[in-house]
């Protein structure tokens, strides 16, 4: 990866990530640990050949721990395992989401819970666990990733769009609350990130030309372009920031 910008503030800060070991979520990891953070990561998938790759590269292995998100006592048991090898959580992303296709008439109870526990109750939980630790601390920065697939209006995909606008909701509510401790809580909507899953699931020529067409920069996103506002938003650089939501879309939407 390209460094771009250093965050002097970020070299032996301890991060934790949802979901750190593949997609936007492994640049995100690569990212924090290029800039000397102590990273701990959450990935349902080995991730220990990523994490040999991390520590050739950098000297800085991250820390991977197997966990499902949804089960919230496992992800509890991660954070507090992160937190006693690299000290207090200075910074939270909550990266990890799924957004399944599905269409409304075809939702069951099931899928309804499975996908809100992903793209929502995780979020929280997560949030939960690292707050008092900030607190401690004199503060912290949590970042959610949300979308602008519910700015958008998409359809296809209904409880993830519901999942991301509640995401922005909880966001604030939190930046609110703990403002106070100087916790910051900010959200990071990107676009259509061209991951490997996305590219082998949805990434249709006429897809891409279309989304396209919509785009002021006429690049498609990758991964690493989400990567500089995460480390922004997490350093002291962004200390005044909190209950935003930041967009990186290539100029799809308009926010303001």
């Amino acid at each position: 990866m390209k460094e771009t910008a250093t965050f002097h503030d970020l070299a032996g800060a301890s991060v934790f990530i949802t979901g750190g070991g593949s997609g936007i979520g492994a640049s995100l990891t690569e990212g924090f640990v290029e800039q000397g953070a102590k990273v701990a990561f959450v990935q349902r998938s080995d991730s220990t050949a990523f994490c040999d790759e991390m520590e050739q590269k950098y000297s800085n292995r991250p820390l991977f721990m197997p966990c499902d998100i949804t089960d919230i006592g496992a992800l509890r048991a991660c954070i507090d395992q992160a937190a006693e090898a690299h000290g207090p959580i200075r910074a939270l992303v909550n990266n990890a989401a799924n957004d399944k296709r599905h269409e409304t008439a075809a939702v069951d109870e099931e899928f309804f819970d499975w996908m809100i526990a992903i793209n929502l109750k995780a979020y929280f939980f997560a949030c939960q666990a690292v707050i008092p630790g900030m607190k401690a601390a004199g503060g912290g920065s949590i970042i959610n990733f949300s979308s602008i697939s519910y700015m958008m209006g998409n359809a296809g995909y209904p409880l993830y769009t519901g999942a991301n606008s509640g995401i922005n909701g909880m966001t604030r509510s939190l930046a609110r609350e703990f403002g106070p401790d100087k916790i910051r809580v900010n959200a990071l909507a990107p676009g259509w990130v061209l991951t490997q899953k996305q590219l082998d699931k949805w990434a249709t020529p006429e897809g891409l030309a279309a989304h396209m067409e919509r785009q002021c920069l006429k690049e498609h996103l990758e991964p690493r372009d989400i990567v500089g506002a995460a480390l922004f938003m997490a350093s002291d650089a962004s200390r005044m920031m909190t209950g935003q939501a930041m967009v990186i879309d290539g100029g799809v939407v308009v926010t303001g």
